[in-house]
């Protein structure tokens, strides 16, 4: 069982942006996404989350082509933080991550739905703004909603198909440290729980912390992957990300 991308390339404004990217993630891990800025991480996270299709290549699900999949069996196998997302209405916070139950409507029950949000308020300690609005929030405080919706959204990191998966496009922007932490953690826990996470870091030592693989992007290329041990080295992240010899230790 994995998701991957087999050969994508994409092209968005006229432009090549992905060039034959190819790598498969598994369940019961954390494979990180790195790269600069522009490299094309976001666009690959695009594709893998069925948002985009592809140039030329695809993207599979369990060895088969992830267009295959109806829009409601899609959204109950993976759920998507995008960069940067924000709800515009004026949902209270609980509707809002309420809205993840939507895929199992027919599939679930009022109390399930309930105690699904309740836990989720719990681990992204949103319980004391559960009746604010969403748009008075601040940009870290919807993103602990985004990530709260998602989990919601995929409700156990395993189902009758198969694992269900996690793609987290930076997914600690606008957090304080200790909500970096608690939402790496949680996505580490539910890939440990037998589901797959995809996550878009810009953080290396987070990256290194808490992810099984690492993949890095350069200019729409997967120029390595593998263990963090393997991929952050210094000479690599150096000459990647155009580093002075003495800024390496700031971030590795």
């Amino acid at each position: 069982m994995t998701l991957g991308l087999d050969r994508v390339s994409l092209k968005r404004g006229g432009r090549m942006v992905l060039q034959e990217v190819a790598f498969q993630a598994r369940p019961g891990e954390v494979m990180a996404i790195i790269g600069p800025n522009g490299a094309g991480k976001s666009s690959a996270m695009a594709v893998l989350s069925g948002e985009m299709p592809p140039f030329a290549g695809q993207a599979l699900l369990d060895g088969a082509p992830l267009a295959r999949l109806g829009a409601g069996a899609l959204a109950r196998r993976r759920a998507v933080v995008t960069q940067g997302a924000r709800i515009a209405f004026p949902f209270r916070v609980h509707e809002a991550i309420a809205l993840g139950r939507a895929p199992h409507r027919g599939l679930t029950t009022a109390r399930r739905d309930a105690l699904l949000v309740d836990e989720a308020l719990a681990r992204y300690d949103l319980l004391e703004l559960a009746e604010r609005p969403v748009t008075a929030l601040s940009g870290g405080e919807q993103q602990r909603v985004q990530l709260a919706r998602a989990m919601v959204q995929l409700e156990a990191a395993t189902g009758p198909e198969g694992a269900r998966w996690l793609l987290l496009d930076e997914p600690v922007t606008g957090l304080d440290p200790a909500h970096q932490v608690k939402a790496l953690k949680a996505a580490w826990q539910f890939a440990r729980a037998g589901g797959g996470v995809i996550c878009v870091l810009h953080d290396l030592r987070l990256a290194a912390r808490y992810a099984d693989q690492v993949v890095l992007i350069e200019a729409g290329r997967v120029t390595a992957k593998g263990p963090p041990g393997e991929v952050l080295s210094g000479w690599r992240i150096k000459a990647a990300y155009g580093l002075e010899e003495e800024a390496l230790a700031l971030f590795l």
